[in-house]
């Protein structure tokens, strides 16, 4: 039996990508501020970032009627972003060096973080928009034996 829809795989690990790609983003903006872990303790908080692979769909290639292998994006992990925090001058912050007065603050960039929300959701709009396509051709497939 051949897959009618046989992107649409590829394109629903796409979609799931880059959902976790936002949903990171917004972790990272909703953090921009704390200098502070989730335990109380004075440390900043770390930008963390996706990072993505191409999935090989060789399986295909065993069935029948395939057209060969589908490759698919798939998050492979999550990671810190090791940037050193930014350091600014706020004497009276409580997690101000004493000496100093410099307080460690978190390494996340609000307008780097804004242009991946925009490309992330701009390539989840693409992928949807492929889903809606496919769709619609196969209802125009269906629709070819009614005439």
């Amino acid at each position: 039996m051949i897959h009618v829809l046989g992107g649409i795989d590829a394109t629903s690990a796409a979609l799931t990508a880059e959902r976790i790609r936002i949903d990171v983003i917004g972790q990272n903006i909703a953090n921009a501020q704390g200098t502070r872990d989730a335990d109380g303790n004075s440390k900043p908080y770390q930008r963390q970032q996706v990072v993505f692979e191409s999935a090989l769909q060789a399986a295909r290639d065993s069935l029948p009627g395939a057209q060969g292998a589908l490759s698919s994006v798939r998050v492979a992990r999550i990671e810190s972003d090791q940037r050193p925090p930014r350091m600014i001058y706020n004497p009276n912050h409580p997690d101000a060096d004493p000496a100093s007065g410099m307080v460690a603050m978190p390494n996340v960039n609000i307008h780097e973080e804004m242009v991946d929300m925009i490309a992330a959701s701009r390539s989840f709009e693409a992928n949807l928009s492929v889903v809606r396509t496919a769709r619609s051709m196969a209802m125009q497939t269906l629709g070819i034996g009614k005439r």
